[in-house]
C-alpha cells in the first residue's frame, strides 16, 4: 500500500473515531454524551395491549392478540433476538412467502423464548382477542411502527397479571 494511501486511510479513520467519540453539545453549552435510549416493550396479556417505552416514557400503546387458552403466550422477561421485514411463514407442511396471505404479516420481531415473537397478521379482526398460537400479534401498520423503534437486545416483558405498573400504563379499567 502506498504511503499516500496509508496516510489518507489513517486520516479517514481518525476523523471517524473523533466523530463517534465527540460528545454532543446541549443547548446551554453543556457537553453531554448521547446515550442510547433504554427501550422496553411491556405486554399485558389480560388487557391485550402492548406499550413501547423509551427511557421509561411511553412512546406508543397498541392493541394486540395474545395466545389462545390452548396455546398461551409465555410469561416473563425476554429480549429481542432478531427482526425480519417481510418474513416467510414456516409450519410443517406449509410455507407462505411474504404477502397478504402471510399469517405473520409484514414484520417479525423474534424473542429469546424460542419460537415466540411479536408480529403482524393477515387476520386483523383477531386483534384484541386470545387467538394466537402464543405470539403477540399486532395489526401490520402497528407492528411496522414498533419494528422501526426496537432493536435486538431490547427487553420485552409479558405479564399475565395486572401489577400497579400495568394499571398505570394501560389504565385501571379494562
Amino acid at each position: 500500500m502506498s504511503t499516500t494511501r496509508t496516510t489518507w486511510l489513517s486520516t479517514i479513520a481518525a476523523t471517524v473515531a473523533l466523530t463517534i467519540a465527540r460528545p454532543a453539545v446541549a443547548a446551554e453549552g453543556v457537553r453531554t454524551v448521547d446515550a442510547p435510549a433504554a427501550r422496553r416493550v411491556v405486554v399485558s396479556i389480560p388487557d391485550r395491549k402492548l406499550a413501547l417505552l423509551e427511557n421509561d416514557r411511553v412512546i406508543g400503546i397498541y392493541p394486540v392478540a395474545v395466545g389462545a387458552p390452548v396455546s398461551p403466550s409465555p410469561v416473563g422477561t425476554f429480549s429481542i433476538v432478531n427482526r425480519v421485514s417481510n418474513p416467510t411463514y414456516y409450519k410443517p407442511g406449509k410455507i407462505v412467502g411474504p404477502g397478504r396471505a402471510n399469517p405473520i404479516g409484514t414484520r417479525w420481531i423474534g424473542l429469546s423464548a424460542k419460537g415466540y415473537g411479536i408480529h403482524g397478521t393477515d387476520a386483523p379482526s383477531s386483534i384484541g382477542f386470545a387467538k394466537s398460537h402464543g405470539c403477540i400479534r399486532l395489526r401490520n401498520q402497528d407492528v411496522e411502527q414498533l419494528f422501526a423503534r426496537v432493536r435486538a437486545g431490547d427487553v420485552v416483558e409479558l405479564h399475565a397479571e395486572r401489577t400497579p405498573e400495568i394499571a398505570q400504563l394501560f389504565g385501571d379499567v379494562r
